[in-house]
């Protein structure tokens, strides 16, 4: 069963070596943007990142778990590639196969951690009559 649908949509679950959030949404779009926002919530404090620059992505994928961590994957390559972190999305466009979104975001003051990539360990979206849910877990 699926948690009670208010913000926020994911939490930080224990993990052995790694880093692991659950997420939870009652679409597959807004579900994509909380994996993004809930991966870099591990990062630094969002509230205090001015979300000034955006970027535009596409993306195409054999299934829609290989298009959630192609996804955040792409995420984090354009965030250390332009030293920030990202703060708001929006997914404009999504199949089994295509996602189309844009990301919003700024510099952080301050990194907890870097997450070098997100995995396909475990890796399964779940659907139910409530929504979305699934378990990404981070390679640090």
């Amino acid at each position: 069963m699926l948690p009670t649908m208010i913000e926020p949509e994911f939490h930080e679950v224990d993990h052995t070596a790694d880093w692991a959030i659950r997420v939870w949404a009652r679409d597959l779009p807004k579900l994509f943007a909380s994996a993004a926002r809930g991966m870099f919530s591990l990062l630094t404090d969002l509230s205090q990142v001015a979300a000034d620059r955006a970027f535009e992505i596409d993306l195409q994928a054999i299934d829609t778990e290989t298009l959630l961590i192609d996804w955040l994957n792409e995420l984090l390559y354009l965030a250390e590639e332009h030293g920030l972190v990202f703060t708001d999305f929006a997914v404009s466009e999504l199949t089994d196969s295509h996602l189309r979104a844009s990301a919003r975001g700024g510099r952080p003051a301050e990194l907890f951690k870097v997450i070098k990539a997100a995995t396909f360990n475990n890796l399964s979206i779940k659907h139910s009559t409530e929504g979305f849910e699934v378990e990404i877990v981070f390679d640090v």
